[in-house]
């Protein structure tokens, strides 16, 4: 089947045009100028909406199988293509079992199977003693590994110290596959709260869980990684960054040619510590979100290239773990020691970015590289993915950049309908969803009044991304 979508403002790598999209079997085979096109074939025009590459969110907490009430497939998924993603890389904790080796790989596939309205991908997990299982990973398909320097949660992800991490990284450094970094050494955090004098302090201000997270904590980590990188010489990826006070020091290492990359995410480039009431629990994550100044910072690292891209971090629980109301003897409403950290974002992150963009008069063109391009390339899926180029999957959005979008529960596809952006009215709309050139989510306004519709096909479209490994 051969169709067409026509916009004014198709972002491609060489910048915004009004074009042509020729779309067979699922492939992007052409790009023309809308003025130059005569072929005699279905075109939809898409008119001033822009049309962009389809998202790409690395850094994604679907938690199933085993902790599916947490989130799932199927909602993940959904979440996604309102939100203009279409491929999504999925963390290999959270789930039960944790995907530390290939049969609980094995096991994630199966229960990814028929559920998923977009494409996705599954990291492997680097965790204390599991260096054998590595390479087998990899073999089996995984795009890369994912690890934590800090416990992160859950009892059977553990974390990974230098000694076991030298250990991991000659395997992983054969593999050539990224290694994903939560980068927070404890030290400098337990120093924090013994400096706070942890046991006596008003855990529902914000500023006692923002101090208890210090940037020396991430400094450190980022620092040991670098050294380990000059030794190793394997692909580093920092994930979700949230002190700028690392700029420096990653620009060197970039400048010196170790191969490392960065990530950072909405919730960073969006709030500021200053503005996050006492007990809102929904706006704790792990890093912190830092000042208004520092998130001003981040943005000039992503404008210069020492970040490279930005993913969602999507790490969704239900209500009661966010300690919204009481359950159970003993808690209490609003503490940020005992909430649940992570922050639920597939169905918001564009209009939030873009929101941003806007403010600082970022185009397009930068958002996308951010988005799609840059995260193909992490992930390894830039044959397929990552822009609107000839050869590549349709992967597609439609989004208006003028509109206005108010964040209420009926825009959130995923599990559980908590938001720290709820009530926040933000630029930019997502109206249509493409997956290898098949539309599966719609998004219908009035001109004169709120959002009336999202309508989803029946039958879900996503398929698995893996990578088949040469071992050095």
């Amino acid at each position: 089947m051969v169709h067409a979508l026509r916009s004014r403002r198709v972002v491609t790598p060489e910048g915004e045009r009004d074009a042509v999209v020729v779309i067979e079997d699922g492939i992007i085979t052409a790009v023309h100028n809308a003025s130059a096109f005569n072929e005699n074939i279905s075109v939809e025009d898409l008119g001033p909406l822009a049309l962009l590459p389809g998202l790409i969110d690395a850094h994604t907490h679907i938690n199933e199988p085993g902790r599916t009430e947490w989130e799932g497939f199927a909602t993940a998924t959904r979440a996604a293509a309102a939100g203009g993603f279409t491929t999504l890389v999925d963390m290999p904790l959270n789930c039960l079992p944790e995907t530390i080796n290939v049969d609980a790989l094995e096991q994630k596939r199966t229960a990814a199977q028929s559920q998923c309205m977009v494409d996705y991908a599954l990291w492997g997990g680097a965790v204390d003693g599991n260096q054998h299982e590595l390479e087998p990973l990899a073999l089996a398909g995984v795009p890369g590994f994912k690890c934590f320097l800090i416990y992160p949660g859950c009892d059977g992800f553990t974390s990974i110290d230098r000694a076991n991490l030298e250990r991991a990284l000659p395997h992983i450094a054969r593999t050539g596959l990224p290694l994903l970094v939560h980068a927070e050494l404890a030290p400098s955090i337990d120093a924090a709260c013994a400096q706070l004098n942890a046991a006596e302090a008003d855990w529902h201000q914000y500023a006692t869980y923002l101090a208890s997270r210090p940037d020396a904590a991430e400094l450190d980590a980022i620092a040991m990684l670098l050294d380990l990188c000059r030794t190793y010489r394997f692909r580093l990826h920092i994930v979700h960054l949230s002190t700028a006070q690392a700029l420096p020091m990653l620009a060197a290492a970039k400048a010196e040619g170790l191969p490392v990359t960065v990530e950072t995410c909405p919730h960073y480039l969006h709030c500021g510590a200053e503005e996050i009431p006492d007990s809102a629990t929904l706006y704790k994550c792990a890093p912190p979100i830092r000042s208004a100044a520092n998130r001003e910072l981040l943005w000039q690292g992503l404008l210069s290239g020492i970040i490279d891209l930005i993913a969602t971090d999507h790490s969704p629980c239900p209500p009661q773990m966010k300690r919204l109301a009481v359950t159970q003897p003993g808690e209490e409403c609003g503490r940020f020691d005992e909430a649940w950290g992570g922050i639920a974002s597939l169905s918001t992150a564009l209009p939030i970015l873009w929101t941003d963009c806007l403010r600082r008069n970022i185009p397009l063109t930068r958002l996308a590289e951010w988005t799609s391009a840059a995260p193909s390339r992490l992930t390894g899926l830039d044959c397929h993915v990552g822009s609107i180029t000839p050869g590549k999957h349709a992967n597609l959005v439609a989004f208006d950049t003028a509109a206005q979008l108010t964040i209420t529960p009926n825009v959130l596809h995923y599990r559980h309908k908590i938001s720290p952006y709820m009530g926040e009215t933000l630029t930019g709309v997502v109206h249509g969803t493409w997956l290898r050139g098949q539309r599966i989510f719609t998004r219908t306004l009035h001109s004169n009044a709120p959002l009336v519709t999202d309508t989803f096909p029946t039958q879900p479209h996503g398929r698995e991304y893996a990578l088949s490994c040469h071992l050095k």
